[in-house]
């Protein structure tokens, strides 16, 4: 690597022997006495859709309180210190994942239709359904970046057969659709997400080789390194070297995760799943706050878990099994514990956040440019009920987005494609691509999925 210029180009890499490491934001990637907008410092909107089932404990999610400085509830309590980053929306709808007596049941396998607004096609020869919010930023933003967009879940997919009441398994599998037809797999695994964000594309059997070692990647690109950061700044040199040690601490965490999985290594799978979903969500979201501080991609999604996920967390308090403690009954007993689950998912999402807070970011932080949809494709779970579903919106979007608010829609009276809709538009997205039947594009539109009007944010 020779450095030339007068300063360093944001898309530099530290290449070795089957990696390549994206770096932060320095300030030697920024030319002197130049308008911050047309630097490598100019803010570029990032994107994490984080989805989970089976809804939330009803009386336990709404504020009670519209509008400003409202109170936050016990299931999104975790959020107050971000509250002027954050917007609940209560009062919303899903009606996309519903069943309808043309096409009954199916309605607790739809986790595609949370950022499609598209309804799943029953007893189809192939999935259908339409390209997801995700991917339509992916295609904006991620031209430039190693990853265009990245899927990550803490559940393996089952079959993409026949799944639940004639739909195809994709529409739980998969919430991230680069087509109608074409459905993206979450990477469910720690070491290879790890190894698809700093691999350098270009040779597996290295990485394979890797797996077996207890070296850092970062030992291969040890030289480089040094190289590179001689000449940095006192600043840039603080900000590489703690953005490296996150790299090889996460690395480390992997590896005992991996040591007590609850799988067998295979030659296939080079490493089980951990074992504890507490260290499984953190580790996938220490991973994706790295590619976002490593201009690695621009878009993600996470899954939290599968239709009819049968998962405990007993970090919650509470250790029964989701799907099963979702049909709560509407029992006061049973709805409390239940919020104890979706109270503990807000706080693996806080602690993120958190992180995101204090990585610099040209002139903010990671959080003030990234939007967060947290959210899930059904309201009350035991009623199966897709309206009055949780919305939360977190992150400043490039200061397109304002926080402390809690707005409530009166009873069926909206739905959250219009939301979207609205958050494409922040996002420059006006001309949303329209398919046939085949899912061939056909042009574009001004909806997405459902959408009847932006809703007004």
């Amino acid at each position: 690597m020779f450095l030339t210029k007068k300063f360093i180009p944001r898309r530099t890499f530290l290449r070795g022997a089957g990696v390549a490491i994206g770096l932060p934001l320095l300030d030697s990637m920024i030319p002197a006495q130049t308008d911050l907008r047309k630097t490598a410092a100019a803010p570029v909107p990032r994107f994490l859709g984080v989805w989970h089932p089976h809804g939330a404990a009803p009386g336990y999610w709404s504020p009670l309180q519209e509008g400003k400085d409202f109170e936050f509830s016990f299931i999104t309590k975790p959020l107050e210190q971000f509250r002027n980053r954050v917007t609940l929306i209560s009062g919303m709808d899903m009606p996309e994942a519903a069943a309808t007596t043309e096409e009954p049941g199916g309605d607790h396998a739809r986790g595609a239709v949370f950022l499609s607004s598209s309804r799943p096609r029953r007893n189809a020869v192939s999935p259908y359904l339409g390209v997801s919010f995700d991917q339509l930023i992916a295609k904006k933003y991620g031209e430039s970046t190693i990853l265009s967009s990245i899927q990550l879940g803490v559940e393996e997919d089952g079959n993409f057969g026949n799944c639940n009441w004639g739909y195809s398994c994709a529409y739980s599998n998969c919430m991230s659709w680069t087509s109608p037809v074409t459905p993206l797999p979450t990477e469910v695994n720690p070491r290879v997400a790890f190894e698809r964000l700093f691999g350098d594309g270009t040779s597996a059997e290295e990485r394979r080789l890797g797996r077996k070692q207890s070296a850092s990647i970062l030992d291969s690109v040890a030289q480089e390194i040094s190289f590179f950061r001689r000449p940095l700044g006192e600043g840039d040199k603080r900000r590489l070297d703690t953005y490296l040690e996150n790299i090889r601490e996460i690395e480390r965490r992997i590896r005992i995760a991996m040591e007590s999985s609850i799988q067998e290594p295979s030659e296939e799978i080079p490493f089980g799943l951990p074992e504890s979903k507490t260290v499984h969500y953190r580790l996938m979201y220490d991973l994706l706050a790295l590619a976002f501080e490593g201009d690695l991609t621009r878009s993600a999604t996470f899954m939290l878990g599968k239709d009819l996920s049968g998962a405990s967390f007993p970090d919650s308090g509470f250790n029964g099994a989701w799907h099963g403690s979702s049909h709560h009954g509407d029992k006061p007993e049973n709805v409390a514990s239940y919020s104890k689950m979706n109270r503990y998912h807000v706080q693996n999402l806080a602690q993120f956040a958190e992180k995101l807070d204090k990585i610099q970011d040209g002139d903010g932080t990671l959080l003030d440019h990234t939007l967060i949809y947290k959210g899930s494709n059904m309201g009350n779970s035991h009623r199966h009920a897709h309206i009055k579903v949780p919305v939360i919106l977190l992150g400043g979007l490039n200061g397109t987005l304002k926080g402390n608010r809690h707005i409530a829609f009166p009873d069926y009276t909206e739905r959250t494609s219009n939301m979207l809709l609205a958050l494409l538009h922040k996002y420059g997205i006006e001309d949303i691509p329209k398919y046939d039947a085949a899912g061939r594009q056909v042009g574009t539109q001004k909806s997405f999925g459902s959408s009847t009007k932006p809703l007004s944010l």
